[in-house]
């Protein structure tokens, strides 16, 4: 935080932000541009870490907040619960000096209207500080409250993940590294990381992804040495799957089937040095902008269509593809460190209605593949539901398709494809099958 500017002042905005997910359902990610897009780079990083904090750790924030309340609050002081969450994780969670914390805390209760709630922010916060280890030691009872999860994703990673479960839920509440995606048509890893050392970064080669770099500390992409020239691109490493396994051949038909934002569509070309004809479709147009500018950056270019695959008519030229990438859309779960709102606006039931929809999109995908081609399936989901479970019984029912063994370092086999694990070697988590289309 800046010197000079009242410590209610930037909290405000993280508060408005944390609402905006916890209070109206919005995602993270978009209330934050908003409500930093007016601030100097540093303060605009201290805004985005504790609404995350707060947002993260929010479901056993509540539950502290709840036990310590001798009444309820009334729905009107909604916003008032959240603040005492975003006190809360500077506490635990965020190392703000323990007065601070209180201090700034309710003078923001001031600053945005609720002078009632001065007493109750310093009395509940302060018993927080006394009774510190008692309630880190209650919370940590169970696994829900443990990691801030909901017992729906606890179950189903454990589901999914008998021998790991805690470690993955335990990698979730981290905040993820800043990985990068190094252009290998054009430069070497070895290249590129005396590049960063030369600007003063530090960053260490991936142990298992053979074109992805790690940095010691997150910084603005415009800082990163040859990011504009295209030779650097930000990518998780467990991303940078797909288009390794997909492995498009020079000259190929490609359909990267849900493409926005374009990181994978990049890679896609990346691996041959542009040479593809490649189709990029997805039905968000506003997103379709964002692999315009990626692929502009990188100097590629592809066939770009705002469509949707279920309705290949609309889009369709009629001449079957080489290969297909199909990430199709899905919980996220393996992404949640990216995306920590994910444990407030997803529910259980909506995993069955993205399942429906996955294995529809399976099928519509496989009819654009030409016999002897081969189809990528992809999600960064952790649960069985939306991976093997929608895979394994299309492939039963379909006579021409056939699963290709995957055998990539840090991923788990699966009845078909392959898993990785949210927090191996520091990667989101990922699920890849990849389909073989008989000739």
């Amino acid at each position: 935080m800046s010197r000079g500017r009242t410590g209610w002042v930037p909290r405000r905005q993280a508060l408005e932000a944390s609402s905006r997910v916890i209070l109206k359902g919005e995602s993270l990610t978009a209330a934050l541009l908003e409500e930093t897009a007016d601030l100097p780079p540093r303060e605009a990083a201290w805004v985005r870490a504790l609404a995350y904090a707060t947002v993260r750790w929010y479901i056993r924030l509540e539950a502290i907040v709840e036990g310590m309340l001798e009444h309820p609050l009334k729905p009107r002081d909604a916003v008032v619960r959240v603040l005492l969450c975003q006190g809360l994780a500077e506490i635990f969670h965020f190392g703000t000096p323990d007065h601070a914390a209180v201090r700034e805390t309710a003078e923001l209760a001031r600053a945005i209207q609720r002078p009632g709630a001065v007493g109750l922010v310093n009395a509940l916060l302060r018993r927080a500080l006394r009774e510190r280890v008692e309630l880190t030691a209650a919370m940590d009872r169970s696994p829900t409250m443990r990691y801030a999860c909901p017992a729906w994703l606890v179950t189903g990673v454990r589901d999914a993940f008998p021998d790991t479960w805690e470690e993955i839920l335990r990698a979730s509440t981290e905040p993820a590294p800043m990985t990068l995606r190094v252009n290998t048509a054009r430069i070497d890893r070895a290249a590129l990381l005396e590049r960063l050392a030369e600007a003063g970064l530090t960053a260490t080669a991936h142990p298992l992804v053979p074109s992805a770099l790690t940095l010691a500390e997150p910084l603005d992409v415009d800082r990163l040495p040859g990011f504009a020239e295209g030779l650097v691109s930000v990518q998780d490493a467990a991303a940078q799957w797909a288009a390794l396994l997909l492995a498009p051949r020079p000259g190929e038909r490609v359909l990267d089937a849900c493409a926005a934002p374009g990181g994978k569509t990049g890679h896609l070309l990346e691996t041959v040095a542009g040479d593809l004809d490649l189709t990029a479709l997805d039905a968000d147009g506003q997103r379709m902008g964002r692999v315009r500018e990626n692929l502009r950056r990188l100097g590629y270019r592809a066939g770009m269509h705002i469509g949707d695959l279920a309705d290949p008519e609309s889009w369709w030229d009629g001449e079957p593809f080489d290969a297909i990438l199909l990430d199709v859309p899905c919980s996220a779960t393996g992404v949640i460190r990216r995306h920590p709102d994910i444990k407030l606006l997803r529910r259980a039931g909506d995993v069955g209605d993205l399942a429906a929809r996955q294995a529809a999109l399976l099928a519509t995908a496989w009819d654009l593949l030409r016999p002897g081609g081969r189809l990528l399936y992809a999600t960064c989901s952790l649960l069985r539901a939306e991976n093997e479970q929608v895979v394994a019984p299309w492939l039963a029912r379909t006579a021409d398709a056939r699963a290709v063994p995957l055998a990539f370092a840090g991923g788990v086999d699966r009845v078909v494809g392959r898993a990785i694990a949210l927090g191996t070697e520091a990667m989101d988590g990922f699920y890849y099958a990849l389909l073989a289309r008989g000739a």
